[in-house]
């Protein structure tokens, strides 16, 4: 993996949604790469080669990290909060995929720097469209800075 570009690192502990949205991804043929991790604490070591992740070229960013809110260990505003504050992650796009649709939360996650924020719609069909769209923007029409 040490060689293979990361395009997506997806942060989610629910099992069937991380399914789904890696389903949702390879399905559109929108990410040849995504790195999948079940927790924030696992984001972190990810990105800056911590802990199980000591070996990893940190250098080898993702395109774009989407990024559960709810989660064990360490939530998703920690983590983005993190991910923002380091000049090594803070051009890394982040997009919170969540089910919170609490106004506070939407606030914190811009104030920390999130690029964007989307409800996770509840239908399958919705869902799947959703994510295929978010990786079209994300993947191919956005311009990366690096």
């Amino acid at each position: 993996m040490e060689n293979t570009e990361i395009e997506i690192l997806l942060v989610e502990d629910n099992r069937n949604d991380a399914e789904l949205t890696i389903r949702a991804l390879t399905k559109g043929k929108i990410a040849n790469s995504i790195v999948h991790l079940q927790d924030g604490a696992m984001a972190i070591n990810f990105l800056f080669g911590l802990g199980d992740f000591a070996h990893r070229n940190i250098n080898n960013r993702p395109k774009i990290i989407l990024l559960d809110l709810k989660m064990p260990k360490v939530d998703g505003l920690e983590v983005l909060k993190k991910i923002k504050s380091d000049d090594l992650t803070k051009k890394i796009p982040v997009v919170i995929l969540t089910s919170s649709k609490e106004n506070p939360d939407i606030e914190r996650a811009y104030a920390l720097g999130a690029n964007s924020y989307i409800v996770k719609p509840v239908e399958f069909d919705s869902f799947a469209k959703s994510i295929s769209d978010l990786g079209f923007y994300w993947l191919l029409l956005n311009q990366n800075p690096y």
